[in-house]
């Protein structure tokens, strides 16, 4: 990901659902703004908290280059998060730094089923993933949100089957044993039904739902490998984002 920080403007914003708020931003900064081709495409967003400046790190939702703007989709929760915050405040008019994009993965065309997976975090990288398939692409698409209040419209092929997983609550509020590698998602995957043929997986969202709960049946029970298993944590339950970083890196360190 480039270094250097694009100034945007926030142009409206649109309460998708109780817990979800998307950003619009453009402004003269977008001509600096170059997207990607990667379907989960990400940017830093330098904010300010407290009379500091904060990096986050989200997914772009959609990118209109005719319009010259770029959607970016936050998970609200009252006070909680320092991003939550700002998006369920920001006014038209509002700057803020962006830097990137970076992104690693977009379904394979050669793929002969796709596998998608994930929390709200994962929403517009799945999302703009089902978008770019061909309409005969087949597989599954399993969203694990709190309740029926935070399903959305998406769009896909007729042959992928998108499963809303409910919870029953907050991510970060539920029990014990509806979170981390209990999470009502890794048991909707692992009872899915495996498809002939070699697939293309991208499983995002909570870190020990994914790598705990998933991966290893991913990786090691169905084999598949490395190269076609986009599997990664956005964040981790209980943890800052700091926090979070800091086990990943000691996560990565263990493996290696």
């Amino acid at each position: 990901m480039a270094n250097a920080q694009t100034p945007l403007t926030v142009m409206r914003t649109e309460r998708i659902t109780d817990h979800l708020v998307r950003v619009v931003l453009g402004g003269p900064g977008f001509a600096e703004f170059a997207p990607n081709e990667f379907t989960d495409m990400y940017v830093k967003l330098a904010l300010i908290a407290d009379g500091e400046e904060v990096v986050r790190t989200y997914t772009v939702r959609a990118v209109d280059p005719q319009r010259r703007e770029l959607s970016i989709d936050f998970v609200v929760h009252g006070e909680e998060g320092v991003a939550g915050r700002w998006a369920a405040e920001a006014q038209p008019g509002d700057e803020i730094g962006v830097r990137g994009p970076g992104g690693a993965y977009r379904p394979a065309t050669d793929a002969d089923w796709h596998l998608l997976a994930g929390d709200e975090s994962a929403i517009p990288a799945i999302a703009a993933a089902l978008e770019s398939l061909p309409a005969d692409a087949v597989g599954y698409a399993f969203i694990e949100v709190a309740d029926a209040g935070e399903e959305i419209a998406l769009a896909a092929p007729a042959g992928v089957r998108l499963t809303w997983v409910h919870r029953g609550g907050a991510a970060g509020e539920v029990p014990d044993d509806q979170a981390g590698v209990n999470s009502p998602l890794v048991q909707a995957v692992r009872d899915a039904a495996w498809l002939p043929g070699e697939p293309h997986v991208f499983i995002h969202g909570e870190a020990q739902t994914v790598m705990h709960g998933l991966r290893g049946y991913i990786r090691k029970e169905r084999g598949v490998p490395a190269a076609r298993a986009s599997i990664s944590g956005y964040w981790r339950r209980g943890r800052t984002e700091e926090g979070f970083r800091v086990w990943k890196r000691e996560l990565a360190t263990a493996e290696a």
